[in-house]
């Protein structure tokens, strides 16, 4: 199954409500929250608060993606806030295997990410302990970069090695134009910030974001 998470990055922060309307009436299957810290990455986005007022908001899950220093230091606070899904990144923490321990004792779905320069077998050793592996199609930080096309190889190698049962996560220059080259890479849920929010025709952006 071919899931979308559109990230509300990109969405109008003066109107968050709006924008989980339109990802609600666009049939997509969850949230996506980019968290920075200005550290991690050179940006800084929003926290625990905001986690908190769009789970008042919707019923979707919730995919929080934490771009982070040392995110062990935030794990209770963002289960806590309402979070579904939440991912850490292994270039951030010295520990990312007691990280992701730290998530699944929170009753939370645990996910990895990895930045385009880490390599994909990086993450082989630890996908008993994580329900989604988000692979970074651009060096994050920021919305609107260019898609990083040998992303796919890693994509490939990751679907190879772990079969069928994981969700494989696309996070960066994702849309409708590249979505199927991209599944058929062995991805299963793509994050769509700028194509999402800037197509005028939502559910069709979805559809065509699942290949359809």
């Amino acid at each position: 199954m071919i899931k979308v998470s559109p990230s509300i990055l990109s969405a109008d922060f003066s109107n968050i409500a709006a924008g989980i309307k339109e990802i609600e009436l666009s049939g997509a299957d969850m949230v996506h929250m980019d968290v920075m810290d200005g550290m991690f990455v050179p940006n800084i986005t929003f926290g625990q608060p905001m986690v908190a007022a769009v789970r008042k908001m919707t019923k979707l899950p919730l995919d929080v993606h934490l771009m982070i220093e040392r995110p062990e230091r935030y794990i209770e606070e963002f289960a806590d806030a309402g979070a579904d899904i939440i991912v850490a990144h292994v270039e951030a923490t010295k520990h990312i295997h007691r990280v992701l321990q730290q998530i699944r004792l929170t009753g939370k779905k645990p996910g990895l990410a990895l930045n385009p320069g880490t390599p994909i077998e990086v993450c082989f050793g630890l996908l008993n302990y994580v329900e989604m592996v988000l692979i970074m199609s651009v060096n994050p930080g920021f919305g609107g970069q260019k898609f990083i096309p040998e992303s796919l190889i890693k994509a490939r190698k990751l679907r190879d090695y772990s079969g069928n049962d994981l969700d494989i996560q696309f996070d960066g220059g994702v849309s409708s134009k590249n979505a199927k080259e991209i599944i058929a890479a062995g991805v299963n849920v793509l994050v769509s910030g700028s194509a999402f929010f800037n197509a005028p025709d939502k559910k069709a952006e979805v559809r065509a974001l699942r290949g359809e």
